[in-house]
């Protein structure tokens, strides 16, 4: 579904896309791995800082980020992700409760944000959202960082 498959020799091994998870919310990071666990592999950071260091080093395809965090923002470590050539072309979702237009404008627009969905949000928009970022873009995981950002 969401996987490539991975020849080793005769063999055929299924690598899950990975989805990088945000907030601080423990429960919040607990319900998204819940709807996305069957198609992808989930990984969880609770602050920005965290989730700028495993972009890094985990190289997520999609990365779903709260807004509000303490330590670093959703917002600052977006803009930190989306500079940074090493993983610029990682798209990048903010899920927040907050829903002004003014704030989606910020995201996108000057931040590098690829999308926006706000809390509370539907199991089907979370999933719809993610397979469609990874469609369109095309991408495996060994070309992660290679793009340049939607929006900068």
């Amino acid at each position: 579904m969401h996987a490539r498959p991975l020849s080793l020799g005769h063999k055929e091994v299924s690598i899950k896309k990975k989805v990088l998870v945000v907030d601080d919310e423990p429960a919040i990071r607990r319900l998204v791995r819940e709807i996305l666990s069957k198609g992808y592999a989930v990984l969880e950071a609770q602050n920005g800082e965290e989730a700028v260091n495993m972009a890094h080093s985990q190289k997520p395809d999609v990365i779903l980020m709260d807004m509000m965090m303490p330590r670093m923002d959703g917002l600052t470590a977006c803009y930190a992700i989306k500079m940074d050539p090493l993983t610029r072309g990682i798209p990048v979702v903010m899920l927040t409760a907050v829903g002004y237009e003014l704030n989606k404008k910020l995201s996108k627009d000057v931040m590098g944000a690829d999308g926006y969905i706000t809390k509370p949000f539907s199991s089907q928009e979370l999933l719809s959202t993610v397979g469609q970022l990874l469609s369109s873009r095309g991408q495996t995981s060994d070309d992660a960082g290679t793009e340049a950002p939607n929006n900068i």
